[in-house]
């Protein structure tokens, strides 16, 4: 079954779901828009399965307790055995949706349809879908200019389109955001130039913070949670040497900018991402478990104290 068919599928789901799940359904420009945390409150359900969403319905995602020691709470726990396609084919956020003053962040197995993005020209993933699903961080319903805009790149009609929107300062949104985890280290592998298809699992767990007030501070928490908080874990097939050289390069230890919380640094860089260091983007712990070779090897180190300044300002 194709990506954004898989998806199209849980977003029936989650719209036969609605009432219980505290999200509403509207139809604009003809498409399908799952409201998860904008107007309505949506809630832990509904953003374990936007989360899912976003993976494509690829990966197991849960919410279970946190093991960052002194950090009491939950913790967003993603899993997958077809990491590629559910994370880089489709979570990864790769698709900036900005037309005059709307902007969100897309992701979600539309990318894959769309396929224009540099990744897809490393990586397998595009495919020619009856219909398309995307997720969108925003603040905003997209309208039908938004709507238009999407069809037409996608190449498939309004009516077969389903957009599901969440801010990340929701309890959907914190979710979806934090699931993260395993999509940031894979990321981070493939732009250090490993190759992704030696990867054959992975499970990553980041704790969840607190619903921000604003999404500055909702941007803040989240992105803490999987620089300083985050634990992936891969089952690979590799030389241990390869291992041994890239792997103290993997976690955001690696990065200039860690230590610093990153709602001060997305500050220092007026709020553009692409002005932080990109080496930052991935979680605090890496694990490698060489299936070729039976060696587990650890980089990097959770940061208990930054996540507990983080999750309590703001």
């Amino acid at each position: 079954m194709l990506l954004n068919e898989q998806a199209h599928a849980l977003a029936d789901r989650l719209e036969a779901n609605a009432s219980a799940l505290r999200l509403a359904c509207h139809r604009v420009g003809g498409a399908r828009v799952l409201d998860c945390g904008i107007a309505c409150a949506g809630g832990l359900q509904a953003g374990l399965l936007l989360a899912r969403l976003c993976l494509a319905d690829r990966g197991d995602v849960q919410v279970v307790p946190s093991t960052v020691p002194n950090l009491a709470g939950p913790a967003v726990q993603v899993s997958s055995d077809d990491p590629i396609l559910a994370c880089m084919a489709s979570q990864y956020a790769g698709w900036q949706v900005s037309i005059g003053k709307y902007f969100a962040m897309g992701s979600g197995p539309m990318r894959a349809a769309y396929g224009k993005e540099v990744l897809f020209d490393h990586l397998p993933g595009r495919e020619k879908p009856a219909v398309a699903v995307g997720v969108l961080e925003t603040r905003k319903l997209p309208t039908e200019e938004i709507v238009a805009y999407l069809s037409e790149r996608v190449e498939v009609p309004a009516e077969r389109l389903t957009l599901a929107c969440a801010p990340a300062a929701s309890l959907a949104g914190t979710i979806q955001v934090v699931a993260r985890s395993l999509e940031t280290a894979l990321h981070k592998l493939h732009e250090l130039g490993f190759d992704l298809h030696a990867v054959s699992s992975g499970h990553g767990l980041a704790p969840l913070p607190p619903v921000a007030a604003d999404e500055i501070a909702a941007i803040g928490r989240t992105n803490d949670a999987i620089l300083y908080g985050g634990v992936v874990t891969l089952w690979v097939r590799c030389d241990d040497a390869l291992i041994a050289q890239l792997g103290p390069r993997v976690p955001s230890s690696a990065s200039k900018d860690h230590g610093v919380p990153f709602a001060v640094l997305f500050e220092r860089a007026g709020r553009d991402f692409y002005k932080i260091d990109p080496h930052l983007f991935s979680p605090a712990v890496v694990v490698f478990n060489n299936l070729s070779t039976g060696r587990r090897w650890v980089f990097g180190r959770l940061e208990p104290t930054i996540l507990l300044a983080s999750f309590q300002d703001g």
